[in-house]
């Protein structure tokens, strides 16, 4: 595993699926807070998107989320 701080490296990282379920280039789902509330009364709420080179303060190494 990398030891980096990226998103790739972190543990709340998921790079299989995006909101669409398909893989989108380098971009993965951060799974650290939950889904983003739409502007839309009856909007589903989504995953934030991130690169798997971003990184934020909930960096964390570990065990890779379940799928």
């Amino acid at each position: 595993m990398a030891t980096s701080a990226s998103c790739q490296s972190c543990r709340f990282f998921d790079e299989h699926k995006t909101n669409g379920g398909t893989a989108a280039g380098d971009e993965g789902l951060c799974r650290f807070n939950p889904p983003v509330s739409q502007p839309e009364p009856k909007g589903h709420g989504l995953w934030p998107v991130v690169a798997s080179k971003d990184w934020c303060g909930h960096f964390s190494t570990g065990a890779q989320p379940a799928e």
